[in-house]
């Protein structure tokens, strides 16, 4: 029996550290540090994850034959010290601060990794496998490319900065990844977008999906200032910065004072209220990111003459993006990554690793990907699910699923909220309906409630739907799937409802509890959704607890967000969820095969400490 090669990926010191794993190029396991951790965004050596990996697949780190880092950070280093240097004598303070860091911890990080990796296995250094460095964007290419459906594809990589490309452009063939060109720091779309999320108060590396949500409460208006004083966009969708009206290159914030006086005032301090220049400010920026998107892929298409492309980088989250991509681009079929940021390039290390360094051969067929519906994390037996409940002297209920899901289903149907917990935990930034809160979406005032009594967030924010694949065209204007939540598609005409003349004369946030569709709760201002299509093959039971809504109510759409509140990481364990549980207004919580109903539970002692735990953002 040949014995099988073992490549754990990691990602870690900047934001959103996590770990991979393949077993003969098969992706077995796959997490963020902060699902363990409890640390939103942990950027600490992925410990919590690796060992989670290894248990996963009954390994022990001395049997890893490779372990591949997601980049290069003596060529980070070499780009901050060029920074500095260029923009010199501006930026010195941040530079002092900067550069012990460097010292310390990252420009010695092969070393650091080694002392962590020894200390979580036992090994003595000597004896941990060889470790690899791959480039930023390279990783964020991989895995995009290698995990897609895609025999032939371009990949466009879009995210803040790797060492020095913001954007780059790949053509992947088989089990081959070519660069083509890239555009290099500081001329960056994410930190243009993190800018004005930045400029409009909400917290950069994590707030960048709220302005986003908050762009249709606006009017473009902007669009011409950003253009004109801001960025200089070519044709073919390259574009230049001008580097004056921001503070991102050496600074210790985003944007400047220059910046401020263009847009009219300083930036918007967080928790504040959001007034009409934000989200006129939102739809700007948006539609910015929109146009130049959509003429790079023209061009990429123009110039690789291929029918497919992958993405991959913080702003492939871009949703309205690849939405308006789908719709509107030139390929007949895009693929975006699950895991898009930081997290994803653990993952993409080691496919880069399995399929370049050692040369393997890879499979694909131009239908299914090879991410298992991204249920690529930790899940927990109904056993230790029910001695956990026992142990906390939980009362509870176990049923059958044939009895379960009618009785959640009929619960929905009567406005309850659950907390939905269930197989193997996601991987990547969206819940999946494996740490999911699900409500009814036909409900007017479900939105409100679950923001407010549940999230703890934003009333603005918008609530995605998730629903049976089969049935996405009878609701949507599309008939692709979207899996991962990746995608933005408008409610067909037949589900909207009419509006008043005094309803369509509202502006900004006036707009919010206007029910716009036969399921209001999922339909934001300007009547699109940020869709999941839910497959019987990955996710059997959340497929069949919407087939037991629709057998109620006729509708086979229910909300769907990530089961946590604001400024928490989702939930990993039984232990989180019930916690989540009972710290909020959910109604039911399903535990596996486990129901919990909120009023039978014993009285919660919290003296609400924890929320000094997270950083609310």
């Amino acid at each position: 029996m040949t014995q099988s090669i073992n490549v754990l990926g990691l990602s870690a010191f900047y934001h959103d550290s996590a770990a991979a794993l393949l077993v003969d190029g098969k992706i077995v396991a796959a997490a963020q540090e902060e699902r363990f951790s409890r640390k939103k965004h942990d950027a600490a050596f992925p410990a919590n994850a690796i060992a989670y990996c290894l248990e996963e697949a009954g390994l022990s780190l001395a049997e890893i034959d490779y372990i591949t880092f997601y980049d290069k950070p003596l060529v980070k280093f070499e780009r901050l010290l060029e920074t500095y240097l260029a923009f010199a004598p501006k930026g010195f303070r941040s530079f002092v601060m900067a550069i012990p860091v460097w010292l310390k911890e990252k420009l010695f990080l092969k070393v650091t990794l080694k002392r962590e990796l020894a200390s979580l296995s036992g090994l003595e250094q000597t004896g941990l496998p060889p470790l690899l460095f791959h480039e930023h964007h390279g990783s964020h290419a991989a895995s995009a490319f290698y995990a897609s459906p895609f025999k032939t594809a371009a990949v466009l990589c879009l995210d803040g900065v790797g060492e020095w490309a913001t954007s780059s452009v790949w053509l992947g063939d088989g089990s081959t990844l070519t660069p083509q060109w890239e555009i290099q720091f500081p001329h960056s779309l994410g930190l243009l977008y993190s800018a004005f999320t930045y400029y409009s108060g909400f917290k950069v590396n994590s707030g960048e999906y709220k302005l986003m949500g908050l762009a249709p409460y606006g009017e473009p208006r902007y669009v011409d200032l950003i253009k004109a004083h801001l960025m200089d966009i070519k044709p073919d969708g390259t574009f230049r910065l001008d580097m004056r009206y921001f503070n991102y290159a050496t600074g210790l914030t985003m944007t400047n004072r220059r910046f401020d006086r263009l847009f009219g005032g300083p930036p918007r301090q967080p928790e504040a209220e959001l007034t009409q220049r934000e989200m006129d400010i939102a739809a700007s920026i948006q539609a910015v990111t929109e146009d130049i998107v959509l003429k790079l892929a023209a061009t990429i298409h123009r110039e690789l003459e291929v029918d497919h492309l992958c993405l991959a980088g913080g702003v492939a989250l871009n949703c309205v993006a690849n939405g308006r991509l789908e719709r509107e681009g030139p390929f007949e079929q895009i693929w975006i990554q699950p895991a898009a940021g930081d997290a994803g390039g653990a993952l993409g290390a080691a496919l880069a690793t399995w399929h370049e360094y050692l040369d393997k051969p890879r499979e694909a067929n131009d239908r299914s990907d090879t991410m298992q519906g991204a249920y690529l994390g930790k899940s927990f037996s109904q056993d230790a699910i029910d001695d956990y409940l026992t142990g906390i002297e939980a009362p509870f209920h176990r049923y059958d699923d044939t009895t379960l899901m009618p009785e959640v289903a009929a619960a929905l149907d009567c406005g309850a909220v659950v907390g939905w917990f269930n197989g193997r935990m996601e991987f990547g930034p969206r819940a999946l309906g494996a740490r999911s809160i699900i409500g009814d979406a036909r409900s007017p005032t479900m939105q409100s409630v679950m923001n407010l009594k549940i999230k703890n967030r934003e009333s603005f924010r918008p609530f995605a739907p998730a629903i049976k694949a089969s049935a996405v065209s009878d609701w949507f204007n599309t008939d692709t799937t979207s899996p991962y939540m990746l995608k933005v598609a408008t409610i067909r005409e037949d589900r909207r409802l009419p509006m008043s003349d005094e309803d369509k004369g509202l502006f900004g946030i006036d707009q919010l509890n206007v029910a716009r569709s036969q399921v209001p709760a999922i339909t934001h201002v300007d009547y699109s959704a940020r869709l999941q299509t839910v497959h019987e093959e990955t996710n059997p039971r959340f497929h069949s607890l919407l087939s037991a809504f629709e057998a109620i109510t006729g509708c086979p759409v229910l909300i769907n967000t990530s089961f946590n509140v604001r400024g928490e990481p989702i939930v990993c364990s039984p232990e989180d969820a019930y916690r989540c549980f009972m710290r909020t207004e959910m109604d039911l919580l399903v535990l596996g095969n486990a129901l919990l109903i909120k009023a039978e539970q014993p009285e919660w002692d919290d003296d609400e400490s924890w929320k000094e735990e997270f950083q609310l953002d």
